[in-house]
């Protein structure tokens, strides 16, 4: 019966974690936390690209879920909900470095190529053509604005109308950071193509999000 009582925790849904998280259990919270903290460090990574601002912002990330969770509702799911908390931290924590950032309520209108790929499709080719190690030292010389679009789409698999709700921005810009974004991890590959070894294994969408 002890044994029994002992693994009923674990086979708790997240629904009814995040309930008794509510209500105060310690138990209940310490195992969402272990549910998600790997995809709230990778995403706090990639968007800074330094380990230790990302073991930082975990951190102050699931301090604020702490503080908020009574405020979940349930309008959506709690992992993409968690995720907004995380992805707003970072964001705080970049305006407050004073990081130039690129602005998602501008309209589009930089001296930039003309915008005629079709940038709401996934750029399987760009995706494709570089190993995770590449792709993430690629991704941590983006100006932050353009790194998080890039992070939560292609990365994260985040539609653009949930970037937009996210990021406080139109659909639009969204794809067009996206776009600008994916340029410029191009350009750089280009710059630094001894980081592509010949006939390394490309990796997709997928990997590079497990990674």
């Amino acid at each position: 019966m002890s044994q029994q009582k002992k693994a009923a925790p674990k086979a708790a849904s997240e629904t009814q974690l995040v309930e008794r998280a509510q209500h105060g259990n310690e138990e209940a919270f310490a195992a969402l936390f272990e549910m998600h903290k790997r995809r709230v460090y990778s995403l706090c990574l990639r968007m800074t690209g330094n380990t230790a601002e990302a073991e930082d912002l975990t951190q102050e990330a699931f301090l604020q879920l702490f503080r908020k969770i009574s405020t979940f509702r349930g309008e959506s799911a709690f992992s993409t909900w968690l995720h907004r908390l995380a992805v707003n931290v970072v964001l705080m924590h970049l305006r407050k470095k004073g990081l130039q950032q690129v602005s998602l309520d501008q309209a589009d209108s930089s001296q930039d190529e003309p915008l005629k790929h079709d940038y709401g499709d996934n750029d399987k080719r760009l995706m494709g053509s570089i190993d995770r190690i590449s792709l993430s030292r690629a991704i941590a010389e983006l100006p932050p604005g353009y790194r998080t679009v890039f992070v939560l789409h292609d990365i994260e698999g985040y539609e653009h109308n949930e970037i937009a709700e996210i990021m406080n921005c139109s659909v639009g810009n969204s794809k067009s950071q996206l776009h600008k974004a994916r340029m410029k991890l191009r350009e750089w590959l280009r710059q630094n193509v001894g980081l592509v070894p010949a006939g390394e294994p490309v990796v997709s969408d997928r990997a590079a999000h497990e990674g």
